[in-house]
């Protein structure tokens, strides 16, 4: 226990210089996006989820479990205008060291994009995508914590331009299963670039300090999920100049809109064991989205849906964005052919 409080203070204190990042002027944003549905369902955001399914790996490493040993999932996000967001995970328990090793890709594919030059003269097509490639490992410790890491070789294509980068993120993970009861820290994206767009100056990486918990109820098919983000800042809301303009300077805001804009709630519902739906809100979405004098709708809100066959999992996620919506499928599967418990 104190090599692991140790470590949780190197790491606030390695971390400290990359706490500055505003939303919004970090690189490599695409990091942010979720690697699976279940997660996407949930708000977006969540790092304390109980149940047997690796993509959750990708949002906090500590979370790869020995059950999901040979276990792959692959996920795929449509967007609008013909972007795409693709994710996959495969996990093996190393059983002579009892860690659990994991390997992730993000992939961001923005569409088929007319190149001009200054004139407006068409020069062609580019196909801008980013991707990040990660290493995942966890290990026990006694038997109720988790800890985890990440390490992610990132690449970005935009024609002309390209830019690398490396980052890390390190997670730990207290479970109590005789109360079902489940916590996790995850500090994420720390890192630099290895080179950056056209030669101009490094830009920070998209730097998260997260705290999640998820308690699921002993007498009803319940479970809720209460996640916070962007813990090493207060004020995270949206702040453009012309945005404020128009829509009013959020920079005003009280303390309590600063502190709910860091909050995700989360709710899942198990009709059975081969069904589960989930519901998410997500605060700071909602005051990004909402319109001045306008209708905000169900602007945060995000749900999804799983069926759990004993050899496959598919789940279904769904967000809402004003008027539009998104679409993520995930599928769950072990490729020795063992059953998904």
């Amino acid at each position: 226990m104190k090599r692991i409080i140790l470590l949780i203070n190197f790491f606030f204190i390695a971390t400290e210089p990359f706490s500055q990042t505003l939303g919004g002027n970090a690189v490599y944003n695409f990091l942010s996006q979720p690697g699976s549905a279940q997660v996407a369902a949930l708000g977006g955001i969540n790092i304390s989820q109980q149940n047997n399914d690796v993509s959750l790996g990708l949002s906090n490493p500590a979370l790869l479990r020995y059950t999901m040993h040979q276990q792959v999932a692959t996920s795929f996000n449509g967007f609008l205008a013909g972007i795409s967001n693709y994710s996959a995970v495969a996990a093996f328990h190393h059983h002579p060291t009892k860690i659990n090793w994991g390997l992730g890709l993000q992939y961001l594919h923005y569409g088929n994009i007319t190149q001009t030059d200054a004139a407006g003269n068409i020069l062609g097509t580019i196909k801008p995508n980013d991707f990040a490639l990660q290493l995942m490992a966890s290990k026990q410790y006694n038997e109720r914590f988790y800890i985890g890491a990440a390490v992610k070789f990132i690449q970005s294509n935009y024609g002309l331009f390209r830019s690398s980068g490396i980052a890390m993120d390190i997670g730990f993970n207290y479970i109590d299963t005789a109360q079902q009861l489940q916590a996790a820290i995850v500090v994420k994206n720390m890192g630099t670039q290895l080179s950056t767009y056209g030669g101009a100056a490094k830009e920070e990486l998209p730097f998260d300090l997260q705290a999640g918990i998820s308690k699921r109820l002993a007498n009803a098919p319940l479970q809720f999920s209460l996640t916070a983000h962007n813990l090493h800042r207060l004020n995270i809301l949206y702040n453009d100049t012309a945005f404020n303009g128009a829509e009013g300077d959020l920079r005003t805001a009280g303390l309590l809109q600063k502190t709910f804009a860091h909050l995700i709630l989360a709710t899942q519902f198990y009709v059975n064991d081969k069904i589960e739906f989930s519901i998410g809100y997500n605060f700071l979405r909602r005051q990004d989205l909402n319109i001045f004098n306008a209708t905000s709708g169900l602007n945060g809100l995000t749900a999804g849906a799983g069926f759990l066959h004993k050899k496959l999992h598919i789940r279904y996620a769904t967000g809402f964005y004003q008027q539009s919506v998104f679409h993520q499928f995930t599928l769950n599967f072990n490729v020795a052919g063992s059953p998904l418990y």
